[in-house]
């Protein structure tokens, strides 16, 4: 039974949480996916990244993407094959999957949906100085970037605030896909980290109060991977979509000083009320 702001967050984190999914499952699914790619590539190195890695993936598990890294020989690089390299990682996934419906390109990625959550191949490069080169199919470029260290980072940030900065990312993703916003995920999570660089989570409702607020000016900025390769993670946003997420988070943020203003007057309720109608059915209800 909840009652109090406080217990609607608590559950609410624990409603994002994914228990089923254990470290074996997805351990034997990259190693499958590494041997059928290994069938028409040479791979050098193969690990698991994405969320999963930085614990920021969250319930359902059926909308869950456990991101697979597949590093490959250099002898693969070409400066204007990023969609070339896609297909073929495609095309080679197919003939271990043939019953699997949808294995497509995403991107910097080459999809595969399973019964049970899907898995984003990405092929990649070891970079000259550090880091990886994966390919952006849709900008017809290769990005510098290194999600090796992304784990460190995040892990470092969440340190720092005392444990709260992830439970908090996981919210603010769960707002994202109740609210059909559509920031990528990492974009998401870069802003939330960025914007809370100088500050401390108290809690969580004010927490995403803040983020609510300090995110609607960082959008359509230049934000660096924080890994310290690319300039700008959100290069592939249009100003179209930027104009809709900001008013999204425009709205988030007003009605999070509606609910922090109904609690401060002691309604429970509206404020729980409030704070559900931002997250959705993912959030708790009164009672």
């Amino acid at each position: 039974m909840v009652t109090t702001i406080s217990e609607a967050f608590r559950q609410f984190g624990t409603n994002l949480e994914i228990t089923t999914l254990q470290e074996s499952t997805t351990s034997t699914r990259q190693q499958n996916v590494r041997d059928a790619v290994t069938e028409d590539f040479e791979i050098l190195e193969s690990f698991l990244t994405g969320s999963y890695r930085r614990n920021t993936m969250i319930a359902p598990l059926t909308t869950a993407d456990i991101d697979i890294f597949i590093v490959l020989d250099p002898k693969y690089y070409a400066d204007q094959n990023q969609h070339a390299l896609l297909s073929s990682v495609m095309k080679t996934l197919r003939k271990r999957y043939p019953t699997t419906p949808k294995i497509k390109p995403d991107g910097q990625a080459v999809t595969i949906t399973f019964t049970d959550f899907k898995v984003d191949v990405v092929p990649g490069f070891y970079r000259t100085g550090g880091g990886f080169l994966i390919p952006d199919a849709n900008l017809k470029r290769w990005i510098s970037t290194d999600p090796k260290k992304h784990v460190d980072l995040w892990s470092a940030s969440n340190k720092a605030h005392n444990g709260s900065l992830v439970p908090l990312i996981k919210m603010l993703k769960c707002w994202n896909r109740a609210k059909g916003v559509c920031f990528r995920s990492f974009h998401l999570e870069v802003l939330v980290r960025h914007v809370l660089k100088d500050v401390t989570i108290t809690d969580y409702p004010s927490g995403a109060r803040w983020v609510f607020d300090k995110m609607r000016d960082k959008v359509w900025k230049k934000i660096a991977d924080p890994a310290g390769y690319s300039d700008d993670v959100a290069s592939h946003l249009a100003k179209s979509d930027a104009d809709r997420m900001i008013a999204a988070l425009d709205q988030a943020y007003r009605k999070a000083l509606t609910a922090e203003s109904h609690a401060n007057h002691g309604y429970a309720k509206l404020a729980i009320d409030e704070w559900r109608s931002i997250f959705g059915d993912y959030f708790p209800a009164y009672g």
